[in-house]
């Protein structure tokens, strides 16, 4: 609750404050500003009056500004051994797991048929990337049609990671997305902004340029989850507050209201990730444009992870 009027207060109190509320997001955006303050505070306030005043009902639901379910991914990335791997999918095995939460681990490749052989039927399988098109002679590269085939429901594609080392663009990005879905995998669209970016007020131009190539590229949104990874986040100990991540969350999916369509800005998954852990996901997970999150080293622990998953009963609110 002192998150949430803090952040009312700010962004209430004059023109001063709401430059600065939105201090490293976009220097000069006043469309952007005019259409989202009465989202992002009116019914962002209502949220949390509602939650007030239903403290004595008799059962609870998810609140959540979209209608998709609860979404919380594991990216192992370029960790472990079959030793390790093996302690860890025991330890989520018997982990308990709320019940209204969908939850995908993304193994190193050379490990996927190791965890889809052992790991629980509760948990799906991702791919940490993917080829453009269908497999061939691309040395090194994974086929979707390969993950496919070993069992993965999902791929995570545009990580910041691909993006900034090893080079690849929006456009590149866009056509796997496009691929993937097409071939009937689920895509975990990631975007966020570096540090200068943000500091330079680019954060929404640059999120929104990363979404663009994917409306322009994928068939349709159905299988698509978003998820918002702000780079100097990532990896660093640093995770932006949840109002920070909120305001984000809410400027992607009135772009998405806007550029694609009401129903997909509702029915789209806006999930966070950036040094998300056991301690700090339950306030992240309060925040009602957060609809789940996309885990790196925090993914590796298993009653960790577990925890970050249950992280879904802090929406939860009497209904």
């Amino acid at each position: 609750m002192a998150v949430a009027s803090t952040s009312l207060a700010s962004q209430l109190s004059g023109p001063k404050s709401l430059s600065q509320s939105y201090s490293g997001l976009r220097r000069s955006c006043p469309k952007l500003d005019h259409s989202h303050s009465p989202r992002s505070l009116f019914q962002h306030l209502h949220s949390h009056l509602s939650l007030s005043s239903s403290r004595k009902a008799s059962r609870a639901v998810v609140a959540m500004a979209g209608t998709g379910k609860f979404f919380v991914g594991g990216n192992w990335k370029c960790n472990g051994t079959k030793d390790s791997i093996s302690k860890l999918v025991s330890d989520l095995n018997s982990a308990k797991l709320e019940p209204d939460v969908d939850v995908v681990v993304a193994p190193p490749f050379l490990y996927l048929d190791q965890v889809k052989s052992s790991l629980t039927d509760r948990i799906e399988i991702s791919g940490q990337n993917s080829w453009v098109g269908k497999g061939g002679a691309f040395t090194g590269e994974i086929s979707v049609e390969q993950l496919k085939d070993i069992g993965c429901k999902w791929v995570i594609l545009g990580h910041s990671e691909r993006r900034h080392v090893i080079g690849e663009d929006d456009q590149f990005i866009g056509k796997k997305a496009a691929y993937a879905l097409n071939e009937g995998l689920g895509v975990i669209a990631c975007i966020g902004e570096k540090l200068e970016e943000r500091e330079a007020g680019k954060t929404f131009d640059i999120c929104f340029q990363q979404l663009k190539a994917f409306a322009d590229a994928v068939p349709s949104w159905e299988n698509i989850v978003v998820a918002y990874e702000p780079v100097w986040a990532i990896g660093t100990g640093k995770v932006a507050s949840p109002q920070q991540a909120q305001e984000v969350h809410v400027a992607v999916r009135d772009w998405l209201k806007k550029n694609v369509s009401a129903e997909v800005a509702s029915k789209t998954r806006i999930i966070y990730g950036g040094s998300v852990n056991g301690g700090n996901s339950a306030e992240l997970a309060k925040e009602e444009d957060i609809d789940g999150f996309l885990v790196g080293g925090a993914s590796l622990k298993g009653p960790e992870f577990a925890t970050i998953v249950n992280a879904v009963t802090s929406k939860k609110v009497a209904a």
